[in-house]
């Protein structure tokens, strides 16, 4: 049985909130789903995240739940008409005093602090990238510019500065308030947009704990911002994973650098045994057709061969035409690449040390069942360690960690070639193991005479205390 190892996101939206669509889309390969928090009202996050639980439940399958968090709205306002053209050449005021609606000389700003943030000389880039325009002077709340680039320019579109320098924080009031819902639905993850350093991620960690009640999510810095990249190892360091968000990251640091930063950000999150999701336009032909573009196959395929833990779909399943479809081809290409990956195990190991007994563990499993050929690998796991470090490795062997806590299971959804199971808290061990077999072999993962490796901590039940390895042969 062939088991993909690379997970997928699926945003909801009105285009996949039919229950049974829902269903579907899970039971197609949807492995976690994003709530978009940039869209709807607290109480519509709250009834979608009951709605993919209630759907999980039917699929017999659990998903993850991750709320994204909007971010500052570095954004134009609105305008007259609802949209103008610009025209190479023109002069255009983007000014952060204007109240009434925008025309062909100028419009409002939702982001105030833009005439401090620029300086004559640099250029704005508007609708990702598809207007650009040259900063002349600035005088007082207004920002002269001169267009380079035309096009038509609508309500609310996104403003980036080429190269980065814009201040915003990256958490605003609405994401305080956001993230007090994400933790009153049990969120698994928390996606933080538009963080510069490790601080706004501590910052987020912070809300999360004090909004959680105990409930701990994990945290995924979204990588979007110029500013980021040199600090990615204290943004990795402060977070439980990354989001490489092509989108905004692309208008700032030019399309052209994109691809070699998600190999360097990929790589980097592995080694720090730390998650990352891959983002943005992978299926976008999608939104409106029903198969997929030969350079979107190919994106999808070259980010799972660079190591992704997940891929993510965007407005493809929340507006897209075809958000079923869309998961399957999805599937597909993800099954397809992992076949053709031929890394070699050993190299991850020349040269390392391990000062902790888990992770030991944990590399044992892999190792041995690696050479031994084993049918699966088993991590008894509390808290999912055990599970993220193997994850770390491609290994074609499927890694099932079963855990007695439900939050831990549903963290776990997000790791490569991790299948979270639930299973019965059992104090004793020799009953673990017993009870572990049986789950495999009613669930049809090993048969009589297989052989699978498995690890386990003495006294059970203590995250972080995995120090056994054994290799048994199915009864």
């Amino acid at each position: 049985m062939l088991t993909r190892a690379t997970k997928i996101v699926a945003t909801l939206g009105p285009a996949s909130s039919d229950p049974d669509l829902l269903e579907a889309m899970i039971r197609a390969g949807v492995n976690v789903v994003r709530l978009n928090f940039s869209h709807g009202t607290a109480q519509d996050h709250i009834d979608r995240a009951r709605l993919v639980r209630e759907a999980a439940q039917r699929a017999g399958r659990e998903v993850g739940i991750m709320a994204d968090l909007q971010g500052p709205k570095i954004r134009v306002g609105k305008f007259t008409q609802g949209k103008i053209q610009l025209v190479p050449g023109e002069k255009f005021v983007l000014d952060a005093a204007r109240t009434e609606p925008g025309d062909q000389d100028g419009v409002g700003l939702d982001y105030k602090e833009l005439p401090r943030d620029v300086k004559p000389g640099d250029t704005l880039l508007l609708n990702d990238g598809l207007i650009v325009l040259t900063v002349d002077f600035v005088q007082g709340p207004a920002v002269h510019t001169t267009v380079k680039l035309g096009g038509e320019l609508s309500n609310n579109k996104g403003i980036n500065k080429q190269g980065g320098g814009l201040t915003a924080p990256a958490l605003t009031a609405k994401d305080m308030d956001d993230i007090k819902t994400a933790m009153g639905l049990k969120a698994d993850y928390v996606a933080v947009s538009f963080p510069k350093n490790a601080t706004d991620m501590e910052l987020a960690r912070q809300l999360c704990a004090v909004a959680g009640g105990g409930h701990k999510p994990g945290l995924i810095a979204k990588i979007e911002r110029a500013e980021a990249i040199p600090e990615l190892a204290n943004i990795l360091k402060a977070s439980d994973g990354i989001m490489v968000a092509r989108g905004d990251l692309a208008v700032e640091v030019g399309n052209a650098a994109v691809p070699a930063l998600q190999k360097h950000m990929i790589r980097l999150a592995r080694e720090m045994d730390k998650v990352v999701i891959t983002a943005t336009q992978m299926m976008e032909s999608m939104i409106v057709n029903p198969v997929p573009t030969r350079a979107e196959v190919s994106d999808v395929a070259n980010a799972v061969l660079d190591g992704t833990d997940a891929v993510m779909l965007s407005a493809e399943t929340a507006a897209g035409k075809y958000p079923l479809e869309t998961v399957k081809e999805m599937a597909a290409i993800c099954l397809e690449a992992e076949k053709a990956d031929r890394h070699e195990l050993g190299a991850d190991f020349q040269g390392k040390t391990f000062t902790r007994i888990d992770h030991s563990i944990a590399m044992g499993a892999l190792f041995t069942a690696h050479h031994l050929g084993a049918k699966a690998i088993v991590a008894l796991t509390d808290s999912g360690s055990t599970a993220l470090w193997m994850s770390r490795h491609i290994v074609r062997i499927p890694i099932y960690a079963m855990t007695p806590n439900l939050t831990t299971q549903r963290r776990m959804t997000l790791y490569r070639n991790v299948r979270p199971l639930l299973m019965d808290n059992n104090a004793d061990r020799d009953n673990a193991l017993v009870d572990a077999e049986s789950h495999l072999k009613k669930r049809g993962i090993v048969q009589s005479g297989d052989v699978y490796a498995i690890t386990v901590g003495e006294p059970m039940g203590q995250p972080g205390g995995t120090n056994t390895l054994k290799i048994c042969r199915a009864a």
